[in-house]
């Protein structure tokens, strides 16, 4: 009964129209601050104060002070898997209006940040291929590196071994909202996210969670995993 309560007040918590819309903005990745998050809400920053005041004292937020500037951001990656889970029950038409999720090669659906690691038809179509190619294996809600993955991670200088040392999830089974599937989480898929970043095979699209696949990253996600995105 007790455990019932405490689901039900986090549950009303996450669900507050204002601080569900703040969370969601949150999903990038980036800090912001309560004005910013304020206007993405549509609401006073004395109200988002409150709110924002309530996600931190919850542990879903956390909060950090830069000169006059107070940024907020996900406390921890779990929060944001919970926040892109539940986004999964919402039907694709009424979170994404005016897209065909069967047709559509650009834009949020085809390929985005979902916090720290990759998501959208190419972040599914990428985990698919490295459970195709056997470079990793699903493990229950994980996923485990094989011995050809530590090679082929290794190739892009990401050391799994020194990842699996970190205190956070090393490879978690994230569920899609668009795709309805999962994609590669945890550690390793910020890891993965940041090599793709850094070597310019995907580009972050301004005042939005999209990216954008370059030449130079079709032509090496080609090399690597024989796919076209």
């Amino acid at each position: 009964m007790e455990r019932g309560k405490q689901f039900s007040s986090m549950a009303s918590l996450i669900g507050e129209p204002a601080r569900a819309i703040m969370l969601w903005n949150l999903l990038a990745g980036k800090a912001y601050t309560a004005t910013e998050l304020a206007i993405s809400a549509d609401i006073s920053a004395q109200s988002a104060s409150m709110h924002l005041a309530k996600l931190v004292k919850a542990d879903l937020l956390t909060v950090e002070s830069q000169g006059r500037h107070r940024y907020f951001r996900f406390s921890k990656p779990e929060v944001a898997y919970i926040i892109e889970a539940i986004s999964s029950l919402v039907p694709n038409d009424k979170l994404i209006a005016g897209e065909d999720n069967d047709t559509v090669t650009s834009g949020i659906k085809y390929c985005r940040t979902c916090y720290d690691h990759l998501a959208g038809k190419v972040g599914v179509a990428i985990t698919d291929r490295l459970l195709k190619q056997k470079i990793i294996v699903a493990d229950k809600k994980e996923y485990e590196v094989t011995t050809k993955g530590m090679k082929w991670f290794g190739s892009l200088d990401i050391s799994v071994n020194d990842l699996k040392k970190q205190k956070r999830v090393f490879a978690r089974q994230c569920l899609d909202w668009s795709e309805r599937r999962h994609h590669l989480s945890g550690a390793l898929g910020a890891s993965l996210l940041d090599k793709m970043l850094t070597a310019d095979w995907i580009r972050r699209t301004k005042g939005s969670r999209s990216v954008t696949v370059t030449s130079k990253g079709q032509i090496s996600i080609h090399k690597l995993l024989g796919l076209n995105v």
